[in-house]
Parts: C-alpha cells; sequence; structure tokens
C-alpha cells in the first residue's frame, strides 16, 4: 500500500519489504502519498524509486526536487502521535487531552497535521510518478487501490483484537485518511490550477457552515433557534451517521449510537485540511527563492490563523465535528510547524551540515512510521490483555508497567509525561533498528 514512513533522509542502498501492515487504533494515521527520496537541501534535486511509498529511495535518474523539512515535521508529529495516543491516563496535562467539546488542544492538532502533509505529499508523489512517465489513468487506478486498502485496513484496526460485528466502527481515522487522500489526489490529477483547490477549499469550508448552521436536524429543529447550536448530540452531522451507523459509532460505548468524530458529513472539511497542505506544497516548489518560500509559508500560517480564530466567534473550534473555523486554525498552526522547520532545514542548512544530527529522532520515527505506530497500539493493547491475580485483585501486565511509571513521580501530570516518553521510546527501538539496517516496510 503506502506509507510505509512518514519520511526521511535515507542511505542510497535499501531494502524494501512488501507487507500488508495492520496500523493501529485512534491516531494511526500515515501520508499514502508521500514519495521517500535522499534529501538533502531544498535546491537539490533528486530521483525517486518509489514516489507513492515514503521509505524508499531514490534509484531512477528522473529529478524530483524534494524537501527534508517536510519529512522533519512528519516525524515529529508521529512521535507525539504515540505520546498522545498513550498520554498515560486522566493524570495527564489538558493538553495531551482533546479537547471535551468546543476547544482546542494540542492533541486536537495531531490528526489535522497528518492530513495536511498527506495533502503536501500528493503533490510531489504524482509529480515524481508523472515525471518517470507513468500515464495519469495508471496513477487513477494506484490512487484508487491504496485508498481502498487503506479504508479496510482502518476497518481492520478499528475492530482489533476482537472483532466483534454487532458493533463494528466502519468510521475511522485511517477511513477519513484514505477519503480525502483519494478526491484530493484524483482532483489534483485532473486539474493542477491553484485557483480551482482555492475554489474547492472555500466551496467545502463555507458548504459545510451552511449545512451545519441552517439545515435543520430532523426531529430536532433549527440549530441556534430550536436546539442549540452545535449541540453535542443534535447536529446534522450525529443525526446523519446515526440514520447511515446505528450502533456502529464511535462513542456512547456500549451502544455506539450518538456520534463518531469521523462521521461522514465532516469528511467534508477535511477535505480542505488536505488542501491547504497541497496548496502549502504548491507553494514550496513554486520557483521562488528559499527565504521568500519561507516567508510565503509564515505569511499562510498567519492567514489561516487569523481567519480561523475570527471565524470560531461564530462556527466554534470543534474537533470532534472538524468544524471550518478549525481547519484553517488547525493548519496555520501546522503552517507555523512547517514555517519553523523549512527555515531550519532548507534556510538555515540543517540539513546539510553537522546540525543535521538534530534531525535524526524525527528521520528515523518517519522512516517507518506505521511500524511505529502499530507498536504503540498493538504491544499496550496485547500487554493489556495478559491478565493475572495481584494479592487477590485482576491486573494486567500493561497496567502493572503504567502504575510503575506514573506513581513512581509524585507528581501525577509528570508521572503521566514519563509514561508517555517511555511508550514513544519503546517504539523508537524497532524503527531504529530498522533504520540501521535499511529496511523500510511497505505495502
Amino acid at each position: 500500500m503506502f506509507f510505509s514512513s512518514f519520511g526521511q533522509s535515507v542511505p542510497d542502498r535499501k531494502r524494501s519489504i512488501l507487507l500488508a501492515r495492520l496500523p493501529g487504533h485512534r491516531f494511526r494515521v500515515g501520508d499514502p502519498a508521500a514519495g521517500r527520496v535522499e534529501y538533502s537541501a531544498a535546491s537539490k534535486t533528486i530521483p525517486e524509486e518509489y514516489p507513492n511509498a515514503m521509505t524508499n529511495p531514490a534509484m531512477t535518474p528522473t529529478p524530483v526536487q524534494r524537501f527534508l523539512s517536510l519529512d522533519v515535521l512528519r516525524g515529529i508529529t508521529i512521535c507525539f502521535m504515540i505520546m498522545v495516543n498513550n498520554s498515560g491516563g486522566r493524570g495527564a496535562w489538558a493538553q495531551m487531552h482533546h479537547a471535551e467539546w468546543n476547544g482546542l488542544t494540542a492533541t486536537d492538532l495531531v490528526f489535522p497535521t497528518f492530513l495536511f502533509v498527506v495533502g503536501a505529499s500528493i503533490v510531489f508523489a504524482i509529480e515524481a510518478r508523472l515525471a518517470r512517465g507513468a500515464a495519469r489513468k495508471e496513477i487513477a487506478w494506484h490512487t484508487v487501490r491504496r485508498a481502498v486498502i487503506l479504508y479496510l485496513l482502518g476497518i481492520v484496526v478499528n475492530s482489533f483484537p476482537f472483532f466483534h460485528l454487532d458493533h463494528m466502527r466502519f468510521y475511522g481515522v485511517l477511513q477519513r485518511i484514505a477519503v480525502c487522500y483519494l478526491v484530493i489526489a484524483l482532483f489534483y490529477l485532473w486539474d493542477k490550477r491553484v485557483w480551482t483547490k482555492v475554489a474547492m477549499l472555500g466551496v467545502v469550508l463555507l458548504g459545510y457552515w451552511v449545512l451545519v448552521q441552517w439545515v435543520p436536524v430532523p426531529g430536532a429543529g433549527m440549530p441556534g433557534r430550536d436546539i442549540p447550536f452545535l449541540d453535542k448530540n443534535m447536529n446534522i452531522v450525529a443525526w446523519t451517521d446515526r440514520l447511515l451507523m446505528p450502533y456502529h459509532l464511535y462513542e456512547d460505548s456500549p451502544l455506539h449510537n450518538m456520534r463518531d468524530p469521523e462521521g461522514l458529513l465532516s469528511d467534508i472539511p477535511a477535505l480542505g485540511t488536505t488542501l491547504l497542505g497541497l496548496l502549502a506544497a504548491l507553494w514550496m516548489r513554486g520557483p521562488k527563492s528559499i527565504k521568500e518560500k519561507t516567508l510565503g509559508l509564515a505569511a499562510g500560517a498567519v492567514a489561516c490563523l487569523g481567519t480561523g480564530y475570527f471565524w470560531s466567534i461564530w462556527f466554534p473550534l470543534n474537533k470532534k465535528m472538524w468544524t471550518s473555523s478549525f481547519v484553517l486554525t488547525a493548519a496555520g498552526w501546522s503552517l507555523v510547524a512547517l514555517t519553523l522547520s523549512f527555515w531550519l532545514v532548507e534556510q538555515q542548512g540543517w540539513g546539510n551540515s553537522s546540525k543535521k544530527k538534530w534531525l535524526y529522532p524525527w528521520l528515523v520515527f518517519g522512516s517507518n512510521a506505521i511500524t511505529a505506530y502499530m507498536v504503540s497500539e498493538l504491544l499496550p493493547e496485547g500487554l493489556g490483555n495478559i491478565h493475572y491475580m495481584v494479592n487477590g485483585l485482576r491486573t494486567s501486565v500493561m497496567r502493572q508497567i503504567h502504575d510503575a511509571i506514573v506513581y513512581s513521580i509524585p507528581d501525577i501530570g509528570w508521572g503521566c509525561f514519563a509514561y508517555s516518553l517511555a511508550v514513544a521510546a519503546t517504539c523508537f527501538i524497532p524503527v531504529w533498528i530498522m533504520y540501521r539496517k535499511k529496511i523500510f516496510l511497505k505495502v
């Protein structure tokens, strides 16, 4: 399939392993579009062997410009994703949890950052394949196949390890990635003009606002008049999901019949997140100087943050409904991170200097991202299902590890943070070994 990793600088000699992977739970995301290459500074052009698999090296003579800074952002996001998925429990700091409903935390930025990177990677991947002589029809079918596989893997991930049919979840993070990747990649393949992407962005964000605020909820009434605007349960998004997928939604355990943060209608604004990443990549590939590109990314960050926070006065920030203001605000923070990474790696030359050693952990994490996430979710899940008795109480291996770390530190917040770091460090070990052995998994 794709995204055997989320990207990094890799040596010339590589081994790629074909593996149908089972990503983890919750934030298991990858970038179906990103190609893997040997990176250095932004001005360097490089060939790419597998333009749609992030871990694979450059081995053909086709020159394709790529940016190490994008891989650094990807690796940092992966590491943070592991940590927030294993935050240590309710005692963790507020920024290590999602906002309960309206609002925004650092954790809420993780998934949209992945989608942002997916959008950016679509540009580089498709351009690389076209430069190598691939036909558009071939690329289109390749995109469809990968999206289908990703969607099916998402169902497997949601159902692991028990696969109960009664409440099997058909929405999910990987499913949303599949939808956004499929739609935006095919759109870019069909039409590369910038203005059409901007127009689509406006349509999905404004259209979603109209849909949520001015379309009556059947049986409940008009939002803001008959029912509260953005009510948790009485909104058109949750109503649609209950209609289409009754008892197969993420929230309201054990019935699973209330709402889903990756529901059908909220895929609409998620397309906007992916489009913003794609637009950022088009700017990065443009003819401007490195300094001008850095300033352009910074200007985009300011514009998105300003517009998003201003819009949130009327359309609150809400990750679970993926509101249009949330799309712009989250993309703004993604652009802040990308601007900083771009400035350090491309403009200041960290990608081609002794300072590159500071990028090493993020490049390792990015090189086999799906493997890291499989470990971060499947290992705790597996250990959590190994039960035994201690002093007459039923416990598990994972519970004992968690308690040993968290409660060894007097401050519960720091204890939970130490636990999340321990999980991230554990996940780093296998991907570091694979990186050293030049093994980069892909499907």
